[in-house]
């Protein structure tokens, strides 16, 4: 998970890294993460989420496991969802893998993202919001946010 991101991107591009990669400062990790984190981080919920309680660098998002990722509300999901979710985040993988020389600043650049990669993330957006109940047609932003918020809450009263 890149520390820093900018403000300009759709999605902060996150990845998973080989056990034998010492990471830096400029990043964060998640020991043990799975394609279903990755399915449900690379998408417009976790972003909304993000764009809310991520601290910033001028305007950039300044990511954190303590406010961003820590408070993060994961949906209850079912197996064939989970199962779901996992499809469509291996398939982000699998269209970043069709350009092999391009970093993911490229890859990520809202105007020039590759369609296949637009497209996999389209299809992410859609396993994840069913996982949270949210209507694809109905849902803003700021529905979103508050949803999260309400689950927040729950999450911090238990």
């Amino acid at each position: 998970i890149p520390r820093h991101s900018s403000e300009n991107r759709r999605y902060i591009p996150f990845g998973f890294v080989s056990p034998n990669i010492i990471v830096n400062a400029a990043v964060q990790i998640i020991p043990d993460a799975t394609l279903y984190h990755l399915g449900l981080m690379e998408r417009n919920v976790h972003m909304a989420w993000v764009r809310a309680v991520c601290g910033r660098i001028k305007s950039d998002y300044r990511y954190s496991n303590d406010v961003v990722y820590n408070n993060f509300p994961w949906p209850e999901t079912s197996d064939e969802q989970r199962t779901k979710i996992e499809k469509t985040a291996q398939a982000i993988l699998d269209a970043r893998a069709l350009y092999p020389d391009s970093t993911l600043s490229d890859l990520y650049d809202d105007v020039t993202m590759p369609s296949e990669l637009r497209r996999a993330h389209q299809q992410n957006d859609k396993a994840v919001m069913q996982a949270y109940g949210f209507s694809i047609r109905d849902t803003t932003e700021s529905i979103c946010v508050a949803e999260l918020m309400k689950m927040y809450q729950n999450m911090i009263n238990k």
